[in-house]
């Protein structure tokens, strides 16, 4: 049955026709509100009284997830099926995260070896026992990689600093822009740092052009090619390719193939998240994961926060006509947040067709963006308040910030929430130039405190919303074909920059390359 043919999505449906004309303000005048839709779940409030919904919708919309199987879904990827089924691989990420008991027995031994090895050289490094080729402990990492082996990694060393080593300084360098690589060395002592090259491949483009550059840098100050045994570690899939590049083999940590890049940083893609905030932090934040991950395993469908939350989505994209969504967290702490789920939104459901192939029909992921509040009051804001654009938002909040400015951070707070209000409620005036409409449905998401553990469990509730939304429009969340499309077409592209004709181009990018390679002599 297609999507649009089933009862669930005919009867949400008109209950979007029947709602949509109701004041958003009005919907909040419902008693208990409130309690009746907020959550909680591993330390995080998840707030969804101001979304357009009352109790036919949310059982419609759990009726929808019923008619699309998502509970037996849900324990197939969880039970290692194949849920990535272009690729015919599980999509194990939460293996990584789980008590080794609870594994699946053909994974469990790699899993566990690769994490002890791991936190053992992160300790090591972060005792000074691990040291350089001179003797010298070891004080600033620079980790090279790109996308899902980027970004987790990075959201999380910042998010968590003021936990961290003060004596470890750790660098991240993704673009292939020689700029971002040149500040990241700028200063550093070659006999302290070490280099954590991050690809599955080990041949990606920009991560391989960027560690190139960096171990050419390296060698040009030491003059030893056997320091490098001392100073680089790779985390791949290919081993092969990173012996010949010179790491020695127990500088070597594994990915695998049943692990997406954007699912990645629970396992040796996070060595820089245990180089920052130690064993105990790190197994904190898979702890974190866990209890979502445990809870979204055993909630039935109405109480299933991950499911319910993917359920928003789905009404406010889907029925309610909404084309974006921002991530608009109050903490400075979680300021790369909207970048890490652009691409894990965006990557994950950026698809078109549904699991046979064919055109899916309805519109699937929204664009995801977003900034830290509050600087982004006084830039898009201005947007969100009197734009024409629809849109919902997440507001992240943190309780207690555990600082002793408690004063400067209630202000934070109070204009969070004010800010969803104030997108819900609008404000009347005479004067239209100042008059706010409101009307936009916005989630609300509380963390007691920043920690590992509920860091954790925040990116793993976003993980799951995604899984649910991709099984609900049946699509594939875990390939990205897309991606490889311009990463091809500039093969030629880059040769023609240099010295050949622009043959077989079109007349557009022709005129860019002959153009650029004038200017360029």
């Amino acid at each position: 049955m297609s999507l649009n043919d089933s009862p669930a999505w005919k009867r949400l449906t008109r209950l979007a026709a029947a709602s949509i004309h109701k004041p958003l303000p009005d919907w909040l005048n419902e008693r208990e509100r409130f309690e009746r839709y907020s959550f909680h779940v591993a330390d995080l409030l998840i707030d969804a009284s101001k979304q357009r919904i009352n109790s036919d919708i949310l059982r419609a919309l759990v009726a929808l997830a019923e008619e699309r199987e998502l509970p037996a879904r849900i324990q197939d990827l969880l039970s290692g099926a194949p849920v990535n089924y272009t690729e015919q691989r599980p999509a194990l990420h939460t293996a990584l995260r789980a008590p080794a008991a609870a594994r699946p027995q053909e994974i469990r031994a790699t899993i566990e070896d690769s994490l002890q090895r791991m936190l053992e050289l992160a300790e090591a490094v972060r005792g000074g026992r691990r040291r350089g080729y001179t003797g010298k402990p070891l004080s600033h990492v620079v980790h090279i990689g790109i996308g899902g082996s980027h970004l987790g990694p990075e959201l999380v060393v910042r998010a968590l600093q003021p936990a961290s080593n003060p004596h470890i300084n750790i660098r991240f360098v993704a673009n292939i822009d020689e700029v971002e690589l040149r500040t990241a060395l700028t200063g550093l002592n070659p006999e302290r740092t070490l280099f954590i090259i991050a690809s599955k491949s080990f041949t990606t483009l920009e991560t391989r052009q960027n560690a190139d550059s960096a171990r050419s840098w390296f060698l040009e100050r030491v003059a030893s090619r056997e320091a490098i045994a001392q100073h680089f570690v790779a985390v791949t899939s290919n081993s092969g390719a990173a012996s010949e590049y010179g790491i020695v083999p127990d500088n070597i940590y594994p990915m695998w193939d049943w692990v997406g890049g954007r699912y990645s940083l629970w396992s040796a893609v996070g060595l820089p998240i245990a180089l920052a905030i130690g064993r105990q932090g790190f197994q904190d934040l898979l702890s974190g994961a866990h209890a979502i991950d445990d809870h979204f395993a055993s909630a039935p469908a109405a109480a299933n926060v991950p499911l319910l939350i993917a359920l928003l989505g789905i009404w406010n994209y889907n029925f309610l006509g909404v084309t974006n969504h921002a991530i608009l967290p109050y903490s400075a702490s979680l300021k790369i947040l909207p970048a890490y789920l652009q691409q894990l939104e965006m990557e994950s459901n950026g698809k078109h067709v549904n699991h046979q192939g064919d055109d899916v029909a309805v519109h699937t992921a929204p664009i995801i963006w977003g900034g830290e509040g509050s600087n982004g009051q006084h830039a898009f804001h201005q947007l969100l308040h009197q734009g024409t654009r629809s849109f919902t938002a997440d507001f992240i909040l943190i309780a207690d910030p555990q600082t002793d400015r408690q004063e400067q951070h209630r202000w934070l707070l109070a204009n969070g929430i004010a800010q969803s209000q104030a997108m819900m409620a609008g404000a009347d005036d005479a004067d239209p130039h100042r008059k706010v409409i409101g009307e936009h449905a916005t989630t609300t998401i509380v963390a007691d405190r920043l920690s590992p553990f509920t860091l954790g469990a925040l990116l793993a509730l976003y993980e799951h919303k995604v899984f649910c939304q991709g099984v609900i429009w049946d699509i594939n969340s875990f390939d990205q074909f897309g991606v490889e499309l311009g990463k091809r077409l500039a093969v030629p592209i880059f040769e023609q920059l240099g010295n050949e004709n622009a043959v077989g181009q079109d007349a557009s990018t022709r005129g860019l390359i002959e153009w650029i390679r004038r200017t360029r002599r």
